[in-house]
């Protein structure tokens, strides 16, 4: 592809591919390579893409090991996607300047405290459809921008602490996971004249908590109660 040197997009998804292209055109900005059988990602295979600011990668069988430390040296990144791999913990060395990271339907079991350090940029993270039981605490403080957060799916058995703190957060999937209990202050801030932004969806359904035992001030910081779901839980 290096001819190409005004080439701004390439899709090379869906083929049969086992590695990253190499000697990529410069002036690359979208890069979608899902659904490929991609195992390794080398360091300085993205060397020189300076304009680069979204890449797809999803469903390919990626592991953590399977990308190099330094493997996105020089990429500023704005959104990337990983889903439908084999991770099984958030990577920690992927570009500090992106602003979506999507790692959804992997088989991730926690969230450590160092895991999104360098990822205080974030204004949406998907994480659904995972393995997660544990988040722990004070690993949600490093990201202060953060608008959207997707934990549907896993195998939480509580509200992740930390959110009423994310002054900015409107949006958070929490259905389909093993939480029993919902705390008055687990998503709002305690006492008045706390500023944040308003959430605009809550989604609880399919958990086993006893809806009707949440206090109703517990969504004191929510617009309204249409933005709200609870219910319809099966064993």
């Amino acid at each position: 592809f290096s001819p190409l040197r005004k080439l701004q997009k390439l899709y090379i998804s869906k083929n049969h591919l086992v590695e990253i292209p190499p000697n990529l055109p410069s002036s690359l900005v979208e890069l979608r390579i899902h659904d490929n059988r991609i195992r390794k990602v080398p360091k300085g295979v993205f060397s020189g893409l300076r304009n680069m600011n979204c890449i797809e990668m999803g469903g390919n069988p990626l592991e953590n090991s399977g990308f190099q430390p330094g493997a996105f040296d020089g990429l500023k990144l704005n959104y990337l996607r990983i889903s439908e791999a084999k991770l099984t913990g958030i990577p920690k060395d992927l570009p500090e300047t992106l602003n979506e990271l999507h790692l959804d339907h992997n088989k991730i079991q926690a969230i450590e405290l160092e895991d999104l350090l360098r990822y205080s940029k974030l204004y949406r993270l998907g994480l659904g459809h995972n393995q997660i039981r544990m988040i722990e605490n004070g690993s949600l403080s490093f990201l202060p921008t953060l608008r959207e957060l997707h934990l549907d799916n896993n195998k939480l058995s509580r509200v992740p602490a930390g959110l009423p703190d994310l002054k900015l957060l409107q949006v958070v999937y929490l259905h389909t996971n093993n939480i029993t209990k919902v705390g008055v202050n687990d998503f709002c801030p305690v006492g008045f004249g706390v500023k944040r932004a308003y959430y605009n969806g809550i989604s609880l359904f399919n958990n086993p908590v006893p809806y009707w035992e949440v206090q109703p001030a517990t969504f004191r910081c929510v617009t309204d109660r249409l933005a709200i779901q609870f219910g319809n839980y099966k064993k």
